[in-house]
């Protein structure tokens, strides 16, 4: 048997798009307290008492939080700077064509900030390229984070992202690599580099 009380609290948190990069300040409610009472095998009960916070998917500040899909960014303000950048953005053809093959199997958690010059520059040339590549939309999970890159917790806890946009790729569980902020090459050659199994460090990687 399970009861669950949410209560909302406040936390104040220190921001920003990657750690050399200038900091700013931003609140969110964001706790949750779950009360959670369970029947043990011996047929008694045990109550404990948890901290976890819901998932997400909202706007703060003008900001996005938690998981957002394409459409979100077709919405203003956002479709201001995203519109443009997916128009006129056009990925090298040849390698959209290997990708078809190579992206096989792959699934994505892409990490990044409507509040951040370089997520805004790369997140609509990704899912320009998605498209051409005829990726299933249902395999990326967008998380929208805040300055912090640390919330919302329940969605980026255990990732390890520092710079923003950072996308992951998996296959059967397992991380191939990972884009982080800006290309080596280009968007699609990195990317192509990464689920391909060719050699590759991202752009902070020595």
């Amino acid at each position: 048997m399970k009861k669950i009380l949410l209560a909302a609290a406040t936390a104040t948190i220190l921001s920003s798009c990657g750690t050399q990069k200038e900091a700013a300040q931003s609140t969110e409610e964001a706790t949750t307290v779950a009360v959670v009472e369970m029947e043990t095998e011996m047929g008694e009960e045990i109550e404990e008492e948890t901290e976890i916070e819901p998932v997400i998917s909202t706007v703060i500040d003008g900001h996005l939080r938690g998981l957002h899909n394409k459409d979100a960014f077709m919405e203003a303000p956002y479709s201001t700077w995203f519109v443009p950048e997916y128009e006129s953005y056009t990925p090298d053809a040849t390698v959209v064509n290997d990708l078809k093959t190579a992206m096989n199997g792959v699934e994505v958690r892409a990490f990044m900030g409507t509040w951040c010059g370089d997520s805004k520059r790369e997140t609509p040339k990704f899912f320009k390229l998605m498209d051409q590549v005829g990726f299933d939309a249902d395999n990326i999970n967008l998380i929208a984070v805040d300055r912090s890159k640390q919330e919302p917790v329940a969605l980026v806890d255990g990732f390890d992202v520092k710079r923003v946009p950072t996308f992951i790729f998996y296959r059967d569980g397992e991380e191939l690599g990972r884009f982080v902020e800006y290309p080596r090459e280009t968007l699609e050659k990195d990317i192509f580099k990464i689920v391909s199994g060719a050699d590759y460090k991202h752009s902070y990687e020595d």
